[in-house]
């Protein structure tokens, strides 16, 4: 028999909605995420767009990123579902993509940065689980020294 907070727990982790950035930090985001035994996984890759200005990275090159970074993802969950998304907002992104694959929940891991980054960049972190409409899961960063 299992009790009210493991049947909330399976809930949670039904559908899970994995943001990476590239091939090494989603190896390291679904190896923090194993332990937690998700049922399903959707590994997303944003491809920041410019509007109106020059793209940061070639779509041609971005795209290749994405195929690494699910490949990592695949050697922990080798049925682990994939997702693009093409966007100049990161978090608005994360948010739509979860909303198009039904995520029960979003798992990432910070990708760390100092204040002064985290200011810059607006505090992803921050803005992803304030905005978010579902579960929004940190998990531990481990040993990395990134």
């Amino acid at each position: 028999m299992t009790s009210g907070s493991e049947d909330q727990n399976q809930d949670l982790l039904a559908h899970v909605l994995l943001p990476v950035a590239h091939e090494e930090d989603a190896l390291a985001t679904a190896t923090a995420l194993e332990p937690y035994a998700p049922e399903r996984v959707t590994a997303l890759h944003v491809v920041e767009k410019g509007e109106g200005v020059p793209d940061k990275t070639p779509v041609e090159q971005s795209e290749e990123i994405a195929a690494e970074s699910y490949a990592a993802v695949r050697a922990v969950f080798p049925d682990a579902d994939e997702h693009t998304a093409y966007a100049r907002d990161i978090v608005g992104a994360i948010l739509d993509a979860a909303d198009e694959v039904d995520a029960s929940a979003i798992a990432y891991r910070a990708r760390g940065g100092n204040r002064l980054m985290q200011f810059l960049s607006g505090d992803l972190s921050l803005k992803l689980v304030t905005e978010s409409d579902r579960p929004v899961i940190a998990l531990p960063r481990g040993d990395t020294a990134e």
